[in-house]
Formats: structure tokens, C-alpha cells, sequence
């Protein structure tokens, strides 16, 4: 019984060693593989705290992801006019609808897209829309336009991992992916009575 007390460590730490070996050689690999073009930069490659907690084979502990959350909520940008949803609803729904931009090929990270439709039912009458997400259908006649579900909705667009460290919604403001003007535009397709999301 005494050897197999021993070995069962031993085995593990030999795992261990094993997995951060290979994890060396998969991130040598990438990085020998890709090359900057245009737009596109090698920097994409390097994980972040959040990233390298969350793509781990073990779920980070309750405590870890209450300090990743509160470090990607200090990086949230509130709107700089204090305007969360004067937008252009149907800017708003070009820019959900879309899912262009940070390519090689595009001249300016400016010009992107949301993607939102990859994830979230949005538009009742939209016939293409994702379910890994929760459907946004009526967002603002189900949710109200408080204070606090306004605040929460912009920080969620600007960095979800603010609200969840393991979300798999992408950091839209934080990452470079919308611009402030951008998710004021989907702040008003979500929230504007006149969007086909709250018909």
C-alpha cells in the first residue's frame, strides 16, 4: 500500500511535467507559424491572466475568478459623455449584424463588425442567429432601461470578463473591436423602443 502512496504523486508531478512540456511546444509552434501582416500582429498569441486561467484544464477556484473579474472591470471605459445609448439603433443593427474586421487585409481595427448574430437571437425576424448565447430578443421591454441595467450592459459590451472571467463573449471595447461610438450604436439597437429587438 505504501508504494502505491508514492507512486500516485510521482505520477501526477510526471503529468504535470508532461502537460507544461507540451504546452511549450504548442506555444513555440504557434509562434513559429504565424507571421504579423497588416493589422493582424503576433501580440493576438499572447494570453492574458484571464485567458491563461480560463483555457486551463482546471476551472479557476471561486476566489481567482472574483480577482480576475474585478481586474477586467477596472479596465471597463464608461462612455466618455456619459451617454450610454444615444446611438443609432439602426447603425446599432449594421454593426451586430456584421462580423468583418480584424483581418490582415483590413486598413483600420475602426470599421469591425460585432458578430453579435453568431451568438444571440437579436431581431425576432432575423433567420440567422446564434444560440450560444442567451437571446437578446426584447432586450429592454424585459430588462428596463435603469441605471444599473444600462451600466451593466455597456460594461458587459465593453469587457465581458468583467461578469464572467470565463465568458465566451469576446471583450469588444477592451479588445479593440468596437470603438466607444460602435457600442453606443448597439446600446441603442438593444434599448431604443423603436428597434425591431423590442417590437
Amino acid at each position: 500500500m505504501k508504494k502505491l502512496f508514492i507512486a500516485a504523486p510521482l505520477a501526477l508531478c510526471a503529468s504535470v511535467a508532461i502537460a507544461d512540456d507540451l504546452q511549450a511546444k504548442v506555444e513555440d509552434m504557434m509562434l513559429k507559424s504565424f507571421q504579423a501582416n497588416g493589422i493582424a500582429s503576433l501580440d493576438r498569441q499572447k494570453q492574458d491572466a484571464v485567458q491563461k486561467a480560463c483555457s486551463s484544464a482546471t476551472q479557476p477556484d471561486a476566489d481567482t475568478m472574483k480577482r480576475l473579474e474585478a481586474a477586467e472591470l477596472a479596465t471597463i471605459q464608461w462612455p466618455s459623455d456619459g451617454n450610454y445609448t444615444g446611438g443609432d439603433w439602426k447603425e446599432g443593427q449594421k454593426i451586430a449584424a456584421s462580423g468583418r474586421g480584424l483581418t490582415w487585409t483590413d486598413k483600420t481595427p475602426d470599421n469591425n463588425g460585432g458578430g453579435c448574430y453568431n451568438c444571440h437571437a437579436m431581431d425576432p425576424k432575423e433567420v440567422s442567429e446564434g444560440t450560444i448565447g442567451p437571446s437578446l430578443e426584447g432586450y429592454a421591454k424585459l430588462r428596463g432601461n435603469s441605471e444599473e441595467v444600462v451600466k451593466y450592459t455597456w460594461g458587459k459590451l465593453w469587457n465581458s470578463k468583467a461578469y464572467n472571467a470565463c465568458s465566451d463573449m469576446p471583450r469588444n471595447g477592451y479588445g479593440g473591436i468596437l470603438t466607444e461610438a460602435q457600442i453606443r450604436h448597439v446600446m441603442a439597437y438593444l434599448f431604443d423602443p423603436a428597434s425591431p429587438v423590442n417590437q
